[in-house]
């Protein structure tokens, strides 16, 4: 529990000292309620998703993967979700399509096919049952409600300004949120302190704009979803 907490504030840390800039930058739009309360739903959904910090009994010992946390965790921002400031519609809950988001869908398409390509030529064989199932759900439905989602629409109303970029609004929060996806991957906290991994950071983060940019350009967030899961999936299979 102890490494736990220490490794939550090294991610909050470095996402706040980002965000400072970022306030120092926008100083006459910037809202610190906001960013305070996405800081905050961090460490909410790291509660979630490490079963209480690794204090609540785990009702599936025999499953290989975390799907308890992950399904407690997805649900506690769903539970976000429903509340007044968020909405389900605004965090992208909904099949609903901006109009004009075919490219985030020929995007999705066709980093499908690449991601399939190097799956097939590059498997060792396919993975269990429940490696399959899990990674062709859990972590798009989970991450992609949290990181595109919730923390999402809270970065956004903490940075307001946006631009667009290829057709989708992208502001400093959702920066931000890419940034945080690639900390929350590539930063560990162990017996001889921090260490980062800027590899992990670059695998994580990089997709993480994509997924962005996907979800903005859409409204929704069944795509990043598909593309997140087709991303962890694909490679259980071949």
């Amino acid at each position: 529990m102890i490494n736990e907490l220490w490794l939550i504030a090294g991610q909050i840390g470095l996402v706040a000292a980002f965000g400072v800039v970022g306030a120092l930058y926008q100083r006459g739009s910037f809202r610190p309620n906001w960013f305070a309360g996405a800081l905050l739903l961090y460490i909410f959904y790291e509660i979630l998703l490490t079963n209480g910090l690794y204090s609540l009994p785990n009702l599936a010992p025999e499953a290989a993967w975390n799907w308890q946390g992950k399904l407690l965790a997805l649900s506690g921002m769903l539970l976000v979700a429903a509340s007044a400031k968020f909405g389900f519609d605004r965090i992208g809950v909904t099949l609903r399509q901006k109009p004009g988001y075919q490219p985030a869908m020929w995007v999705l398409i066709f980093l499908s096919m690449v991601i399939f390509y190097f799956a097939i030529t590059t498997g060792d064989g396919p993975d269990d049952l429940e490696t399959v199932l899990f990674q062709w759900t859990m972590p798009g439905l989970d991450e992609e409600v949290f990181y595109r989602g919730v923390l999402l629409l809270a970065m956004n109303e903490a940075f307001r300004p946006r631009r667009m970029i290829l057709g989708a609004p992208i502001g400093y929060g959702g920066i931000l949120t890419a940034v945080l996806f690639g900390i929350a991957h590539a930063l560990n906290f162990g017996a001889d302190g921090y260490s980062f991994d800027a590899m992990t950071f670059a695998v994580t983060g990089i997709p993480s704009l994509i997924l962005l940019w996907m979800r903005e350009k859409t409204g929704s967030l069944l795509i990043p979803v598909l593309a997140h899961n087709v991303a962890n999936g694909a490679f259980t299979l071949f």
